[in-house]
């Protein structure tokens, strides 16, 4: 184990593979925690960042990732990229929404903030330590998100420009657009806080019609790194997907779509199945392929 003020590391060998494992201070002095691979060599090397879900479960979380959802990290390895997967903290219901942006202010010789960062902000602090390290090549990072992570993916681009690529998978990004729920979606009684889970918004145009245009086309014009927006074609979300892809394409942005014909959610992070193999189809090596050749032309591009 290794460590300074500002990181905390150690390693584990997985499956023949070495797996660093690196506590990152957040904006707020807390830490996150990210697992890294990187290729043979001394770099510096394009390092390509995973988010999935909505945050919380720290190493326990990066552990079990490691061990069954490394499919695409081996795949962007092999490729030449180093790769990590995150956790940050855990997702505010509405706190992109309500909390506005983070200020950032002194008070007797130390930060004074005017709300909590949220998790998006942790992945940003994330970005900035590997920009930072001699391994990498600051230039060329890229992060690939899933679900709540894809539209932590277009929070992140719309006010940070330190990526070179951004590709938003499946992204869940009702709060982003500023959408209105439907009779589908429901208030827990328990808690107060919205179900969203399985709202219905699979067409288009009743997403587009239900979002607050103004506030989602003023968070998109922030947006100057090339985002790649994946949709799932049978997804209850699809419209939400589709949309976060046309607002971006309608206002002049460098982004590019495709969606695939797929039964898993999150099917560009495939999972190992109860024998210890992946669970695996044509449909996710053709769609894994498409993102490490994006992300590999996108790189070369930043770097001319």
């Amino acid at each position: 184990m290794t460590f300074d003020s500002k990181n905390i590391t150690f390693t584990e060998e997985v499956e023949g593979k070495i797996v660093e494992y690196s506590m990152i201070e957040t904006w707020d002095g807390l830490y996150a925690p990210v697992a890294i691979r990187k290729p043979e060599g001394d770099g510096p090397f394009p390092i390509v960042l995973l988010a999935a879900g909505n945050g919380g479960e720290g190493l326990a979380w990066l552990m079990d990732a490691v061990r069954n959802r490394a499919y695409t990290m081996d795949r962007l390895v092999d490729a030449g990229f180093a790769c990590a997967w995150l956790r940050y903290r855990t997702e505010v219901e509405l706190g992109y929404n309500n909390g506005g942006e983070m200020v950032r202010d002194m008070r007797q010789g130390r930060e004074m903030f005017n709300r909590s960062p949220l998790e998006y902000e942790d992945e940003i602090a994330i970005i900035e330590y590997f920009k930072a390290q001699d391994w990498v090549n600051s230039d060329n990072i890229g992060v690939i998100g899933m679900s709540h992570g894809g539209e932590m993916a277009l929070k992140i681009v719309s006010e940070y420009h330190g990526l070179a690529a951004a590709v938003a998978s499946e992204p869940a990004s009702h709060e982003y657009l500023a959408l209105k729920t439907d009779n589908t979606a429901f208030i827990n009684e328990k808690t107060g806080l919205r179900n969203i889970e399985e709202m219905q918004m699979a067409e288009v145009e009743k997403v587009r019609n239900r979002i607050d245009l103004p506030i989602a086309k003023k968070r998109i014009s922030g947006i100057d790194t090339p985002v790649l927006v994946m949709g799932r074609d049978e997804d209850h979300l699809q419209g939400i997907f589709r949309i976060s892809y046309e607002l971006l394409e309608e206002d002049g942005k460098d982004v590019e779509w495709v969606s695939y014909d797929h039964d898993y959610h999150g099917y560009v992070f495939p999972i190992k199945g109860d024998d210890g193999e992946y669970i695996l189809n044509h449909v996710q090596i053709k769609a894994i392929d498409q993102v490490v050749k994006w992300l590999e032309q996108k790189f070369a591009e930043s770097s001319l």
